[in-house]
């Protein structure tokens, strides 16, 4: 009698996993790449320029009985090394239809002002490339992300930061993008971030429009980030334009100011940075390339100079 049951559990065993195997599709995918860096402006001590970077993204999705589809996807990342977690983007997503997608980054993740702090058209880097650059946003691990575009042309999104080890407390980000019109892109972005380092909490909002014709795209940035610390506040503007030369190739050229609100010439000098940029790609490999001219990098008045990099990537 026991082995019947034996028999008969791991004819169910095996019948459930066969039923799962067909209802997930798992996907591998990846890239290597490498790099040579120049960096002249002082802001940060000479090291080896030569860089490599590697990435396997694992990816799985299946649907539910309702008509929900839940997908996985894990990226192993080699560069961040044996003493660190070796994941990134590792996200768990529900898309429940006209409910929206609800996200659950367990590594890697990003708020809404975050994902939108410089969206500015660029072939390869943003202008600010090796200086400071505008990012905001609460961020964390295990962090929850939402998104909804059920109105053609309009998506609304909002994220939520747990307070953890790395946040003082819980954080909450709203925005919405407008895509109603052919080749017209609005965002619009604000929360509050209470991470770890802050003394107070920063208010941050963020707005970006970009419009494509033709070949060319051009994009202009508006961020804010409101301290309540006393001469911590920082404004970002910045203004770009991109070119298609043809399918293969594409350069851009894009300016930006970031304006520091103390009076320090160490750290609250308005930074000033223009980047010619370009990328070229040849099947599944492609080179990009980037020079920044930047002007008191992180707020520093001594420190002027340009940088450029060079990266050959490969996918497979």
């Amino acid at each position: 009698m026991n082995n019947l049951k034996k028999i008969g559990l791991t004819a169910i065993a095996a019948s459930l996993a066969s039923v799962s195997a067909h209802a997930v599709d798992l996907s591998v995918s990846g890239g290597a790449s490498l790099s040579y860096t120049s960096n002249g402006n002082g802001s940060s001590a000479t090291n080896n320029p030569w860089g490599m970077s590697d990435t396997a993204n694992f990816s799985a999705s299946g649907e539910l009985d309702n008509g929900w589809n839940v997908s996985f996807s894990l990226g192993l990342d080699g560069s961040k090394g044996a003493a660190a977690s070796p994941f990134e983007d590792r996200t768990l997503s529900i898309d429940m239809g006209d409910m929206g997608t609800l996200t659950l980054n367990g590594e890697d993740g990003s708020s809404v002002t975050g994902a939108m702090d410089d969206k500015m058209p660029t072939a390869y880097e943003e202008t600010w490339f090796q200086a400071d650059g505008p990012g905001n946003g609460a961020a964390t691990n295990n962090m929850w992300n939402y998104s909804n575009s059920v109105v053609d042309g309009i998506t609304i999104m909002a994220s939520f930061t747990p307070a953890s080890a790395t946040e003082l407390e819980s954080s909450t980000e709203v925005g919405v993008a407008y895509t109603g019109i052919d080749g017209l892109t609005i965002g619009l972005a604000s929360g509050t971030d209470s991470g770890a380092g802050l003394t107070s909490e920063v208010d941050n909002t963020t707005m970006y429009m970009t419009y494509a014709y033709d070949a060319f795209t051009f994009g202009i940035q508006d961020n804010d980030s409101d301290s309540e610390v006393a001469d911590a506040d920082e404004e970002y503007r910045a203004y770009a334009i991109s070119y298609a030369v043809n399918d293969d190739l594409s350069v851009s050229l894009g300016m930006s100011d970031l304006d520091y609100e103390g009076t320090s010439t160490t750290s609250d000098t308005t930074q000033e940075a223009t980047a010619i940029s370009a990328s070229y790609s040849m099947g599944s490999m492609s080179i990009g390339a980037t020079r920044s001219d930047v002007e008191n990098a992180s707020g520093n008045e001594a420190h002027d100079g340009a940088g450029y990099e060079i990266n050959l990537a490969f996918a497979f």
